[in-house]
């Protein structure tokens, strides 16, 4: 795509004019659906190989903005964050295997003839090689044993936490066994996830 200048109001299409010298000082992707990119309609900016090159720059520009304003915080817990990550790879196969379920032909005719495989198809399969990635990376990591670990000990953390709590405050002994039955309760409630 040649263009020469960038104009006040942006870039131009910069398509060289069959009359005369110069370029064309239209607005790049003036009268097409790319306005922004690309030649201008009366210089074949809605032929469309122009529009598909012009829609991808766009699209990219779009991305690469939409990236710098990104404000990411740092992955506190990548365990979990892997997990869950696993979760939104695995509900996005399912979903597309409902698309899949539903296509009555895997592949259609393409305009010139030939035979093409359908997007969702592509898509489905793409899914299920990043359900592999994901969860053999899972099970390299040994994932659930150490959110396990993690768990034990943040419960660990808990009970010293009450039991320091009982000590501070000089519960009767009778009084420190109760407590610590109502405890256990509401732990094990909480781990049900249910309320007492």
């Amino acid at each position: 795509m040649t263009r020469s200048k960038v104009g006040r109001d942006g870039p131009r299409c910069g398509a060289k004019l069959r009359q005369g010298e110069g370029t064309c000082t239209q607005v790049a992707g003036w009268g097409t659906g790319h306005v922004g990119e690309g030649s201008c309609k009366l210089h074949g900016g809605a032929t469309r190989s122009v529009t598909k090159g012009a829609n991808r720059v766009l699209l990219e520009r779009q991305a690469a903005e939409q990236l710098a304003r990104l404000d990411v915080a740092p992955v506190a817990d990548p365990l979990t964050e892997l997990s869950k990550l696993a979760g939104q790879v695995l509900a996005w196969r399912d979903a597309l295997a409902e698309k899949v379920n539903e296509l009555t032909s895997v592949r259609y005719e393409n305009s010139h003839g030939g035979e093409q495989l359908r997007a969702e198809v592509a898509l489905f399969e793409r899914s299920m090689d990043r359900c592999v990635s994901v969860l053999a990376a899972i099970a390299r990591l040994d994932i659930d044993t150490r959110l396990m670990r993690i768990s034990e000990a943040q419960a660990e953390q808990v009970v010293q936490a009450i039991r320091r709590t009982f000590a501070a405050v000089d519960l009767t002994p009778e009084q420190q066994a109760q407590a610590n039955i109502i405890v256990a309760r509401e732990l094990r409630a909480l781990s049900n996830g249910s309320k007492s």
